[in-house]
């Protein structure tokens, strides 16, 4: 079972991985977007998964703190629709509240530089996001 863990920002694309097991999720890459222009980088992605079989994606859902849903969260739930049309598996939206912040913790405690984190910031997400969803079904 392999699950792809996706972290949508208005510039990047956060990818990570589960292992065959679905017990851990490790980060890819951050692949570059442009959401104004329609390229979400599903070539990429597509490129990615070709050695795979993924039986489903999990992607951030970024809801407001109260709980509603903002135009992140709905762009993330249009996004589900195309991902779901390219890859035909099923998609998860998972409410991602926090995971940008808490990567960023991360990285700041393991002293990452600010140019560092920049770069790895949406895959690390991504990995928390994923790890967030595999954590739930082996409760």
């Amino acid at each position: 079972m392999r699950i792809l863990g996706l972290d949508l920002g208005s510039k990047t694309l956060g990818v990570a991985l589960s292992d065959e097991m679905g017990w851990t999720a490790q980060g890819i890459e951050t692949i570059k977007i442009d959401e104004a222009g329609g390229d979400f980088g599903l070539d990429r992605l597509a490129e990615l998964t070709k050695d795979y079989t993924l039986d489903k994606i999990v992607l951030g859902f970024p809801k407001n703190m109260n709980g509603t849903v903002g135009p992140r969260g709905e762009a993330s739930q249009k996004f589900a629709e195309v991902l779901e049309d390219a890859f035909h598996v099923p998609v998860v939206l998972w409410d991602e509240r926090l995971s940008t912040m808490a990567a960023e913790k991360m990285l700041i405690s393991a002293d990452v530089s600010r140019q560092k984190r920049k770069k790895v910031i949406d895959k690390m997400a991504a990995v928390m996001i994923l790890q967030g969803y595999l954590d739930s079904l082996n409760t």
